[in-house]
């Protein structure tokens, strides 16, 4: 990302005191707490924590505290001290078939296997402002009604349809090589599933919802159905050297979506549903389900398909879904251009008078061609 590395010291110093004040704004009203921000506003670390590559529900509070709560600013935070961090090793691979499920819903089965798990979700609200919570008041909490232990087993539905043979079969490649990791590796073109996967799981929001949408309008060449949404706790394992088998690490929570499309088949496969899949940190549906949507877009060239819109091309999508290098890419304009607009200045004044020499010359001789045809008329 492109920051400013010179300037005024003083200058410098001084915009760090107004951002500090602006940051905290009245000092009559209580400042926010890193704990209520992290707590209260749960969904806005989940995007900081998911766009800054980073799992660590705390520093995405302290980021969003830091940067007024800009979520990009407050993801480049996150990256820049993601990159300081040592690497012990990769984890082993988390099985979301064993999430403790917090919320669990499928588009495609009724009586899903398991049940439907509303869980919390904005899908049922009114959309109407509680104005109760303006004066800090809490709603009045109704006890809930003693709930049914969830099912032990709740089977994605994508395995469901497996069973059958209906849904394309996902198998590692072979020799289950280690993924591609584009915080460290220069990425190529056409790119990968894993490298796909991984931009698209740091990419902003925002922009994998506008490809998600362009997908459903008919710029993707899909019909798709939301085969399982489920928001829940993963345990995380490593194997350390020293000890050759798996050690938990601990939980994290985890949002995974599973997107069913139909597929029409070739000569040698029959035809099947396809999966797009959208895995991110938190609860974040809307990522997780905009992310799902453009994996299978990408996945275009794999079925035979023509990959004729964006959300289809894996280099625009790629490019352009990192926000912290769109933002930077933007926002370097407010740096010093003065030699190149100075450069600018003096080539448009420049053309600027040839183009006005160049019209007096043609206004003088038509002038002249005037003059000499009313000569002969003036002569009889």
């Amino acid at each position: 990302m492109y920051v400013a590395v010179k300037g005024g010291e003083a200058a410098i110093l001084a915009t760090h005191d107004l951002i500090a004040e602006a940051r905290r704004g009245n000092e009559a009203v209580p400042e926010l707490a890193v704990a209520q921000i992290r707590e209260q506003m749960g969904l806005a670390c989940a995007r900081v924590m998911n766009e800054g590559s980073l799992y660590d529900p705390d520093l995405a509070a302290l980021a969003l505290k830091q940067a007024q709560g800009d979520a990009i600013e407050a993801a480049f935070l996150m990256r820049a001290y993601r990159t300081t961090l040592p690497r012990f090793g990769s984890s082993e691979p988390v099985d979301t078939a064993q999430m403790a499920i917090r919320r669990r819903v499928s588009a495609t089965y009724k009586d899903l296997p398991g049940g439907q798990v509303l869980g919390p979700t904005y899908d049922y609200t009114h959309r109407l402002f509680d104005f109760a919570l303006m004066d800090g008041a809490s709603p009045v909490a109704v006890p809930a009604a003693a709930a049914d232990p969830l099912d032990a087993t709740m089977p994605r539905v994508p395995d469901i349809l497996g069973a059958e043979g209906l849904m394309e079969a996902e198998e590692p490649p072979e020799g289950d090589p280690r993924p591609f990791d584009l915080t460290r590796e220069p990425v190529s073109f056409p790119a990968d599933r894993d490298v796909r996967l991984q931009a698209m799981a740091r990419g902003d929001e925002g922009f994998m919802l506008g490809l998600g949408y362009s997908v459903q309008r008919g710029y993707g060449n899909s019909h798709p159905f939301v085969g399982e949404v489920r928001v829940g706790e993963v345990s995380v394992e490593f194997v350390p050297e020293e000890l050759g088998f798996a050690v938990d690490l601990g939980e994290i929570t985890l949002t995974e979506c599973q997107m069913v499309n139909q597929f029409n088949g070739t000569k040698d496969v029959p035809p099947q549903f396809t999966r797009g899949y959208g895995l991110a940190f938190g609860h974040a549906e809307r990522k997780a389900m905009s992310m799902s949507l453009v994996d299978r877009a990408l996945k275009a060239r794999e079925f035979g398909e023509a990959a004729e819109y964006p959300a289809q091309q894996d280099e625009f999508v790629l490019y352009h879904s990192d926000n912290v290098e769109a933002a930077g890419f933007v926002e370097h304009l407010k740096l010093p251009h003065y030699v190149d607009f100075q450069g600018e200045l003096e080539l448009i004044r420049r053309i600027r008078r040839e183009r006005e020499q160049r019209l007096a010359g043609e206004t003088q001789e038509t002038q002249v061609q005037e003059t000499q045809d009313t000569l002969p008329e003036a002569a009889e």
